[in-house]
């Protein structure tokens, strides 16, 4: 039984990574890259989902989406982090293929729709692809295998602010809608993703394994790892959207909880996501009026990153 997906990226180096695990894993069927705004520009992450595919010779189906937020402002894309092109700045080979004809949200209506009971949406950027997909069609919340998001952040404060994460924060009011949805969810924030450090040697060992994918990986890795170097003082990297995945398919090496889940949509604490415990009573219900879903509290980093390598080497 294979699990069949549509992963919602802004490739992105860690993107990247998750991308070569959705197309290399053998019991993931990826039906579709939808992309957004976020780590780069829309046109720069529809181009490196093409490019990505095509690098480990596969034809999956990119959709464009989200160019910007539902309502607040747009801040320009972390080049810091990531590279101008995403990609950490390495010169990269042409595309030859094109997107799909319809919109990011349209695809995810029609293939969740053709698929009932099937479809995981595994997002891993800003959330405006979901939300624009639930105006499209609210049933979908009934047709959705599982939802499974890579963002927020319970207990380890936030990477761009002191209180959020970076998806959440690109778009809060977009993560208000998805997360609050009612569909099944999961949300693998910072509280996992930032006990997961992959190494130089990781890398080497992934690149090996990739062929043309691998260059490019490894390539991007480099840019990468520069960052976290000054910015965590650590030697490698967080593989944030890749631990999306490693939850969906290997969920034994993480710790879960269920409860609410709300998003902050203005003011100094815009992004933060807050949770409430299911069962726990708090001085009011306000905290709990959201649908249940299950959050990430840890992860067993090491056992993630060798998940991570086996599934590229």
């Amino acid at each position: 039984m294979t699990t069949p997906i549509i992963f919602d990226t802004d490739p992105g180096v860690d993107d990247a990574q998750a991308i070569a695990i959705a197309l290399a894993h053998p019991d993931i069927e990826l039906l579709g890259l939808t992309t957004t705004y976020g780590n780069v520009d829309i046109a720069t992450a529809t181009h490196n989902a093409l490019l990505l595919s095509e690098l480990a010779d596969q034809s999956i189906p990119v959709a464009q989406g989200a160019a910007a937020p539902l309502v607040k402002t747009k801040y320009p894309a972390p080049a810091h982090i990531h590279g101008a092109n995403g990609l950490g700045n390495i010169e990269l080979p042409a595309v030859h293929g094109q997107a799909d004809p319809r919109s990011a949200a349209q695809f995810i209506v029609d293939t969740v729709n053709a698929r009932p009971g099937e479809v995981t949406l595994v997002a891993v950027g800003p959330l405006g692809n979901l939300a624009a997909a639930l105006q499209l069609d609210p049933s979908i919340v009934e047709r959705v295998k599982q939802v499974v998001i890579m963002g927020g952040s319970i207990k380890e404060g936030g990477n761009v602010t002191p209180v959020a994460e970076a998806n959440i924060f690109n778009d809060p009011h977009a993560a208000s809608r998805a997360l609050t949805a009612g569909w099944p969810l999961v949300m693998v924030g910072l509280d996992a993703t930032h006990r997961c450090v992959l190494s130089p040697a990781d890398m080497d060992a992934i690149a090996a394994g990739q062929g043309r994918l691998g260059e490019v990986l490894k390539g991007s890795y480099a840019f990468y790892r520069e960052f976290y170097q000054q910015a965590l003082g650590i030697d490698g990297c967080c593989p944030h959207d890749s631990c999306a995945l490693a939850w969906l398919m290997a969920p034994q090496l993480f710790t879960t909880a269920r409860g609410h889940l709300s998003v902050v949509t203005d003011g100094d604490a815009e992004g933060q996501t807050l949770f409430a415990p299911e069962g726990r009573d708090f001085i009011d219900t306000r905290w709990s009026r959201t649908p249940l879903v299950e959050v990430c509290l840890n992860a067993d980093g090491p056992a993630v990153v060798t998940w991570i390598v086996d599934t590229l080497k």
